[in-house]
Parts: structure tokens; sequence; C-alpha cells
């Protein structure tokens, strides 16, 4: 989604949104270790707890319950994108085959890879899955990049490509959060370190934001770059049936997708568990909760099949908050800084504009739903169309 958040703000400002949310991911996960060294609290849920009581508690509980399953959401949209178009390449495979069916696709990856995964209990099982995932991740990267050399000259520049701004951009922070948010494993990553100290953590968490943010500006420039206005919100849509680079791709980025929805379901399960049952599930309501949780997702992404807005919605109503707005409030609560201490007026500042985000963000994106042309072939694939 990231080159789609490009289209949305305008590419310049797109990449300087882009480091702009990285900074404030990277001050608000130190932000949130400094509140939890405050309070004595060692999970995200208890340092909200004590900070804003049960209510804080409650409203926490459903923004980290809302931002993995609309994730969950978004990934089988993606699985059912993806996949149709890789089935497509196998030869007797014809457009009414039922493997071409994204209905189909998504219904049988839950029924035979992500609701298995998901029902195991030990997070840790789970290890092996997110190398694999990690993997192929680099891979799509790879492949994004040289096809950004190599088909971008068959693809029309459009109209205004290089705009500075765009009147879209609150909703591409929104995407840009969704694609950084990391608060709600920090206190858990946090207490794996040899030495759990605020200068440590805040070195891992330099580096692996750095990290996070050149992969994230490479694949964002190269992916926009390459089909500038035309940019869907799932960048595999933009790529020709008949890519056999690309539609190796898609199949990395499908099994990518598939193997990275359980760590969703599991944190949904977690806080369903935690709110509902006192943190434990007995062996009958573990496996209901999550057919439940599962069905539910799958049910919405059967019957809504457009990436962007999905991407836009979870960004501002459920990564925003978690990153920009919770973290401040509480550390802006804990404080016994003076207040204008530097600390105490970013976080007034990164709290403001969580604030307009979520709200104006919301606002956009329920008035002027972006278009989707899902399952359509471009029509920069068929070269006697382009005058």
């Amino acid at each position: 989604g990231l080159p789609y958040s490009m289209k949305e703000a305008g590419f310049p400002l797109g990449v300087l949104l882009l480091f702009g949310v990285a900074y404030i991911t990277d001050y608000s996960i130190i932000l949130l270790i400094k509140g939890g060294n405050l309070s004595s609290a060692n999970t995200y849920q208890d340092l909200v707890r004590k900070t804003y009581g049960l209510v804080g508690y409650l409203i926490l509980s459903t923004l980290q319950f809302l931002y993995p399953f609309i994730a969950m959401i978004s990934y089988n949209i993606i699985t059912g994108d993806t996949l149709t178009k890789v089935f497509q390449r196998i030869p007797g495979v014809g457009p009414d085959n039922v493997l071409t069916d994204r209905h189909f696709i998504i219904l049988l990856t839950t029924i035979i890879f992500t609701l298995p995964i998901s029902l195991y209990r030990d997070i840790a099982k789970l290890g092996k899955v997110s190398l694999i995932s990690l993997i192929l991740t680099i891979v799509i990267l790879i492949i994004v990049m040289v096809r950004t050399v190599t088909f971008s000259p068959q693809v029309p520049k459009s109209e205004n490509a290089w705009m500075f701004a765009k009147s879209n951009a609150v909703q591409a922070v929104g995407v840009m959060s969704f694609a950084f948010i990391c608060n709600h494993n920090s206190f858990l990553v946090y207490g794996s370190l040899e030495e759990p100290t605020l200068k440590n953590w805040s070195r891992v968490t330099h580096v692996s934001v750095s990290f996070a943010v050149i992969i994230s500006v490479v694949f964002a420039a190269c992916g926009y770059m390459t089909f500038t206005g035309y940019t869907e919100g799932d960048l595999f849509e933009n790529y020709c049936r008949d890519d056999s680079l690309a539609t190796f791709g898609r199949f990395c980025y499908g099994v990518t997708v598939i193997l990275t929805f359980p760590l969703e379901c599991f944190v949904t399960r977690e806080v369903i568990a935690n709110v509902f049952f006192h943190g434990n599930l007995s062996t009958v309501f573990h496996i209901v909760v999550t057919v439940v949780i599962i069905a539910v997702a799958t049910g919405v992404s059967l019957v809504y099949d457009c990436l962007g807005i999905v991407l836009e919605l979870n960004g501002v109503l459920s990564a925003t908050p978690l990153v920009f707005i919770i973290p401040t409030a509480c550390y802006l609560r804990l404080s016994k800084e003076r207040w204008n201490h530097s600390d105490n007026l970013i976080s007034c500042l990164i709290l403001a504009v969580g604030v307009l985000v979520m709200t104006v963000g919301f606002v956009l994106t329920i008035l002027h739903p972006q278009e989707c042309s899902h399952g359509k072939e471009m029509f920069y694939c068929f070269p006697s169309n382009i005058s």
C-alpha cells in the first residue's frame, strides 16, 4: 500500500510524510517505555490502565482488536487478488475456472492454511513462519525494483504525476501508520533484551526504524515511479497478467500474506481472552473464538474487495491512535518534567497531529472513497490501446 500512499499525498510530500511517520513511530515507541518506567507497567495495557483507568484500558483493547482484525480482512483481499492471477498463468486454467474465482481462493486458503495455523496456542511456533515471510518480502522488493527499470517505460506517466502535494495526504498518513505500527509489541521486545535499559532500547529502536524506513521509501518510490497516477491500493494489481516475474512476485506476496495472517489472529484472540476471559481460554473456547474471528474476517473480505479504503480506514482509526495519540497522552499524564521540557512539547505536537489525522482522515475516507479497479487488466498491458 505504500506506493498508493505516494499517489494519495503527491510523491515529494509523500516521501517527506513517510520520514515524518517513521520519526513519530521511533519517538512514540521510546516514549511508551519511558511511560512504562514511570508507572512501573510492563505491558501496553497495564500502562494505559494505570494512567487512564478502566475506560482507557477498554479503548486501547478495542483499538488493539480492530487493527489486526482489519489487517486480516486486507490480507484476505490481497490473497484473492494475487493468487487468482497466479493460477491464471497455469496452462489449461481459463477465466471460467474455479481457481480464478477470488471467493473460492479466499475460502480455500482459509480452510487449508490460515485457520489450522491460527489454531496454535503458542505464538513461538510461528517463528519459522515469520522468517520465511521476511525472506519473501525482500524477494518482492527486488522484483519491484527490477520492474521499475524494465517495465516503467511501457507505462505512460499520468497528468500531474510529480505534483508536490495532493488533497488526500491525510489518508496517506493513515496508510503509512498502518505500515509502521509496532507499538503493541514494544513491551514484549523490550523485556526480551539482555539488558532492558532505556539506552539499549533507544538504540534498538533507532536501528530498527531506520532499516524499516529505508525499505519503505525504496518500495514506495519504485512502485510509484513505475505506475504514477495509475497506482492501485494493491501494487500487484498494476502488473500485467502475462508478466512472469510479476507472477512470481504475486506468488511470494500471497504466501507472505497467508503466513502473516495467523500472527494477527493471535493478537485479536488475546485481546478477547484478556477482556472477557481473564486472559485464559479453555481448549473449547480457544477453538470457538478463533473460528468466529476468522469466519467474520473472511465474510467481510468476500463481500468487499477494495484494498485501498481498507488500509486507509485501518490506518486512521486504529494505527494512528496507537502510534500518535495513546503513547503521548500517557507520557504527558505521567511526566514529572516542567511543561516546557522538550519531551512534553514534542508529545503535545504529536498528540495534536494524531487527533487531526484521525478525525480528518476518517471524514475524508468516508466522504471521498477511492476508486477501485479490482480485477481489471490495466490499459497499458495492451500496447495497441496506448496512443
